[in-house]
């Protein structure tokens, strides 16, 4: 570990706690509220808000489509009672079904792809939207930095909202929060903290279809965001491969307009997006190719 990285200890959990409540405070929000997947990004979020605004001022909805693993959504519902704070279950099934056939003439017949994906997304964050209007509650993202790093999150769907909780934590230390939570209490059901990561918009999707393994990913990300290492000192430093780590840098660089429209995170480390760190995106895409 470099003097540029902050393990993950009880001091963090405390500071995301508080910021969350300061922020509400300010911005005149007594609750809110989030999307519950039964991932282990909302599940931290949700704990988090629930220790900053009181489980009664929480509201966590679990938002199934034709995708959503019958496991998931019961870790979900698992985790709320545990939690005490009002659950809701919203499908979109309907929702979604309405729009492909809307979009069927213009979408022409071609196979599903990221389209269809990003539009559950998208229609999740509407409904969740609503709600923040209607109600005057308080919206917050459940995005990590692994994913806003590498633009694993769709614009105006998952990234809606107020405040991003844990935009400053990596993957790899969410699952490490989590984990120190529950030698504490315990607090996440154990599958949440077992199964791969996957974001559930198509069939046995798992993250790591795209994305490298997090471990792999968050330590070229940390040595290229803290330590603004250049792909052939990466590549020089570590045993990753050279074509792994360019690739990680161009993602990063090439997902900026992205993090440019996302909500604040909670700051945390030596350097959180949304604090004056802005990719070098010429210069990237020109080394990396």
């Amino acid at each position: 570990m470099t003097d540029t990285q902050i393990p993950v200890s009880d001091e963090v959990e405390q500071a995301l706690i508080l910021g969350i409540r300061d922020y509400m405070a300010k911005c005149g929000f007594k609750c809110c509220h989030l999307g519950l997947s039964g991932g282990i990004d909302s599940a931290l979020a949700a704990y988090l808000a629930v220790q900053a605004a009181g489980a009664e001022n929480v509201v966590c909805f679990s938002m199934p489509s034709r995708f959503s693993s019958q496991g998931s959504k019961d870790d979900a519902a698992e985790l709320a009672a545990g939690l005490n704070c009002r659950y809701e279950v919203l499908p979109i099934e309907p929702v979604f079904g309405a729009f492909l056939d809307s979009l069927k003439d213009v979408f022409e017949n071609r196979p599903f792809d990221i389209a269809e994906e990003n539009l559950q997304a998208r229609i999740r964050g509407t409904l969740l939207m609503a709600y923040s209007n209607k109600f005057n509650s308080m919206l917050l993202t459940t995005g990590n930095k692994s994913e806003l790093a590498m633009g694993y999150c769709t614009l105006y769907g998952d990234m809606n909202g107020a405040l991003a909780p844990i935009g400053d934590l990596f993957k790899t230390e969410v699952f490490a929060m989590c984990k120190r939570i529950n030698e504490r209490k315990a607090v996440f059901p154990e599958n949440i903290l077992t199964k791969p990561p996957s974001a559930e918009l198509r069939p046995n999707q798992t993250d790591q279809d795209t994305l490298p393994p997090y471990e792999d990913l968050d330590a070229i990300l940390k040595l290229y965001l803290f330590e603004n290492k250049s792909a052939d000192e990466i590549a020089s430093m570590t045993n990753f491969d050279r074509v792994l780590i360019a690739r990680i840098i161009r993602c990063a660089a090439l997902a900026e307009f992205k993090r440019r429209q996302a909500p604040p995170v909670l700051k945390v480390s030596p350097r959180a997006f949304g604090m004056g760190r802005r990719m070098p995106i010429a210069r990237v895409v020109y080394e990396t190719g």
